[in-house]
């Protein structure tokens, strides 16, 4: 990311997961139907048992953890109000796209340590179609749905620029 980019950047990290989290209807793309320590099985689960209405999207699966899985983002019943792209990255653009023509508001591209979801296209894309992006780090590293061993990752990972600063 350039200078002018993250110039543009303008809230902190720990109030766009707090908006993020305010919504309670969170989609999970990348739900893996075997991997229960799959990064976004963890995000799925870890929202689910904090009391959000979650919803796996995996398009090869019906069922992911005994829950129904959605094929996209549209087969939701009444839509949600946000979503955890947790996906490779070059997947990424098309799941923005479909935010944006929901108009979904709010979209968190998981990351560790590693490259994650992140892709910085679909990251600008989303922006130039008035999406909030978090372009790195994981919601199990803030607020209701944090935990010691996240909130610990957190502070490494933003000395290593994989949790934004700033959004």
């Amino acid at each position: 990311m350039s200078r002018q980019e993250a110039g543009t950047r303008k809230t902190r990290i720990k109030d766009a997961a707090a908006d993020f989290l305010e919504k309670r209807r969170i989609a999970v793309t990348g739900v893996s139907r075997e991997a229960s320590d799959h990064g976004s099985n963890v995000v799925y689960g870890r929202l689910r048992d904090r009391g959000y209405e979650v919803f796996a999207v995996n398009p090869n699966a019906e069922e992911v953890e005994g829950d129904t899985s959605y094929a996209d983002l549209a087969s939701i019943p009444g839509g949600v109000k946000a979503v955890v792209i947790a996906t490779r990255p070059e997947t990424a653009m098309q799941t923005m796209r479909e935010c944006t023509e929901l108009s979904i508001g709010h979209v968190w591209m998981h990351r560790g340590p590693g490259p994650g979801s992140v892709s910085e296209e679909a990251a600008e894309y989303g922006r130039q179609h008035g999406i909030t992006v978090i372009d790195g780090g994981c919601p199990c590293m803030f607020g209701p749905t944090a935990d010691t061993g996240h909130k610990a990752m957190c502070l490494v990972l933003k000395l290593t620029g994989n949790v934004p600063r700033k959004v």
